[in-house]
């Protein structure tokens, strides 16, 4: 018979019986249940998160299999969202869900935020519309949002704030083409770039075609890390950095880094790196162009 208090009891300690009560009643949103968003479903979960909003309009295929909680041969074809609630109420069957299956959309993004204590980021990365919607939502309604990103083999973070800088003024992507989103997304989210000594082959980033490399070390190290913010944001303890500080930690290298960019991505120091970012990027598809012989 399922007892919550003694399926959190381990988590005593590290918090307290009143905060444990806390986290019972906090609902988190999360957009996205793919690479990251599944397990932070997972991980708030045995949190002892008790309530949660989830959306993802996406079915498991095979090329999820290297990275995705809930990608299995079992569940080829089925719902991303189904898939994870049930999973989630394996771990808690008390707990109070409620499923947007078609996603989060500037319609029902009032709805999907209604209640919410906090959202984690969970959307694919090519996904600027949806979350460039979400976070301007959660703004104005003083949300508090995460996002944990998974690159190379470790994690970049980022909390939004209520009261404190935006996610459009941190990453400026408004007018921009979704190529040039995609640099400024991914520079904002790791100033330092720590993962890119080691990625060993370059073609596999198309941001034209919307691919790029993953790992199931990043996507794991991404839900500790945002579950571990949203616990310290929604208990008001620890520290908590908003944008424009951030960090990045990449087990491979075995670094961890603090970023501050004072005015985002129209800081000189990130308008240098994008620079950088964008010749890279030409030639890698320069390379790819089929040779006019």
């Amino acid at each position: 018979m399922f007892d919550y208090d003694q399926a959190f009891s381990r988590n005593i300690g590290w918090v307290t019986r009143e905060e444990q009560a806390r986290l019972r009643t906090t609902r988190v949103a999360i957009a996205g249940l793919g690479g990251v968003g599944g397990f932070h479903l997972l991980t708030l979960a045995r949190l002892g998160i008790g309530k949660f909003t989830v959306a993802d309009f996406d079915d498991f295929d095979i090329v999820n299999f290297n990275r995705q909680a809930g990608a299995l041969v079992s569940t080829l074809g089925r719902p991303k969202a189904e898939v994870l609630v049930e999973m989630a109420r394996d771990i808690n069957p008390e707990l109070d869900i409620r499923v947007f299956p078609k996603g989060v959309s500037a319609e029902n993004i009032d709805d999907f935020l209604n209640g919410a204590d906090i959202y984690v980021d969970g959307l694919d990365f090519f996904a600027f519309a949806a979350r460039r919607n979400t976070f301007a939502a959660c703004h104005a309604k003083g949300i508090p949002a995460v996002t944990a990103a998974p690159l190379g083999m470790g994690a970049a973070v980022l909390n939004f704030l209520p009261g404190k800088m935006s996610f459009e003024e941190y990453f400026v992507l408004e007018g921009q083409s979704e190529q040039e989103q995609s640099v400024r997304f991914m520079l904002g989210l790791s100033p330092a770039m720590l993962q890119r000594p080691y990625l060993v082959d370059p073609s596999a980033v198309d941001f034209l075609a919307r691919k790029g490399p993953s790992t199931i070390s990043a996507c794991q190290l991404c839900a500790g890390v945002a579950a571990t913010e949203a616990l310290k944001i929604v208990l008001g303890r620890g520290t908590v950095r908003a944008a424009p500080h951030g960090y990045q930690f990449d087990a491979y290298r075995n670094k961890f880094v603090h970023t501050w960019r004072p005015g985002g991505n129209r800081n000189p120091l990130q308008r240098a790196g994008l620079a950088i970012v964008r010749r890279v990027l030409a030639g890698m598809q320069a390379r790819r162009a089929p040779d006019n012989v």
